[in-house]
């Protein structure tokens, strides 16, 4: 007998995630085929490609199991075996390799693996964002292990993401225009949103999914120190000063401290970061400097990314991932 409401749930998201090797450290399902986004009908989610992130702590493992368990899952790259692949997933692009269009249980899936220790650096640093950047998000969390730095790292990677917004939003704001602000992080500067994504995206997935953001960051705002937070009236006021803005900027991740130094700091000066940081504070276009430097961590980062996916998903399924995308982005507009 089948159950159709199996697949609204997390346990049809685990029965896929369960025919992988099990030695996983973190595992969950985002995107538009797991959270409903304004303007999509129910049933056009369930045709969506679920996506999913597998971190694994030891992917030369993982990868010789999984290349035994679901070989037909991988391009012409599986004749190179298992430690070619993982040098592949950990040496470009950022540090994930995803293999596309894999039939699972009745649906089409995407699944990206990626090192524990890769993810734990992109959450703390935005070396890439590209994982920190879908966790910035609601995701459905499948499996997680008792690991305490993965734990730290997941929540250090949303707080984060609001002070980044902080400093790009007015002093007064709605917690619509936060999630707005936080959801639009990663694709800040991402080159697939100029080719073939929906430009309000990003607001059709903060729509639908405000009571998932709250959960997500409730408890982060009513701690933080630098924000009034009304949740009754959804309304938050927030510290502009320069000595606010200072104390926001120094807790901003390591990468993004860097990119904003080599915006503002001419070539040859070598200024302590602290002091070019102090700088941008009193800066008025101080949200506007932070914006470039998480910009162009994500352009960056979403074309070696891309490039790399050609070769991981092989170019048929490429071609026909990327017309999909584009199809469905012209009927978009064209309705």
């Amino acid at each position: 007998m089948s159950l159709p409401a199996l697949q609204n749930t997390s346990v049809f998201y685990r029965r896929i995630v369960s025919q992988f090797p099990q030695d996983i450290s973190l595992a969950f399902a985002y995107g538009s085929g797991v959270f409903k986004q304004s303007g999509t009908t129910q049933g056009q989610m369930g045709k969506n490609m679920l996506d999913f992130v597998i971190a694994v702590d030891d992917p030369v493992t993982w990868h010789t199991m999984n290349l035994l368990q679901n070989r037909k899952h991988y391009s012409f790259l599986k004749y190179l075996g298992p430690k070619q692949i993982s040098n592949i997933q950990n040496d470009h692009g950022a540090g994930i390799y995803y293999n596309t269009l894999v039939p699972s249980n009745g649906k089409i899936i995407k699944y990206g693996v990626i090192s524990t220790d890769s993810l734990i650096d992109d959450l703390l640093h935005w070396k890439t964002m590209y994982v920190a950047g879908r966790l910035h998000k609601p995701v459905k969390i499948l499996l997680q292990s008792e690991d305490g730095k993965l734990r730290t790292a997941l929540v250090g990677n949303l707080k984060s993401a609001v002070t980044a917004s902080f400093l790009m939003l007015p002093e007064s704001f709605s917690e619509e225009d936060l999630f707005v602000q936080i959801a639009g992080l990663s694709y800040s500067g991402d080159f697939r949103m100029v080719i073939g994504e929906d430009k309000s995206k990003v607001l059709n997935i903060v729509k639908d999914n405000l009571p998932q953001f709250r959960i997500l960051y409730s408890h982060i705002l009513q701690e933080c120190p630098q924000v009034v937070y009304k949740p009754q009236q959804g309304k938050l006021e927030v510290d502009k000063s320069p000595e606010g803005q200072f104390t926001q900027l120094m807790a901003l991740p390591r990468t993004l401290q860097q990119r904003i130094t080599r915006l503002v700091d001419p070539p040859g000066k070598n200024r302590d970061v602290e002091e070019i940081l102090l700088q941008v504070a009193q800066d008025p276009d101080c949200g506007l400097v932070v914006q470039q430097g998480i910009s162009s961590i994500v352009k960056s980062s979403s074309i070696t990314q891309s490039a790399k996916g050609i070769a991981t998903a092989g170019l048929m399924k490429t071609v026909s991932y990327s017309a999909k995308k584009l199809w469905k982005s012209w009927r978009r507009k064209s309705s």
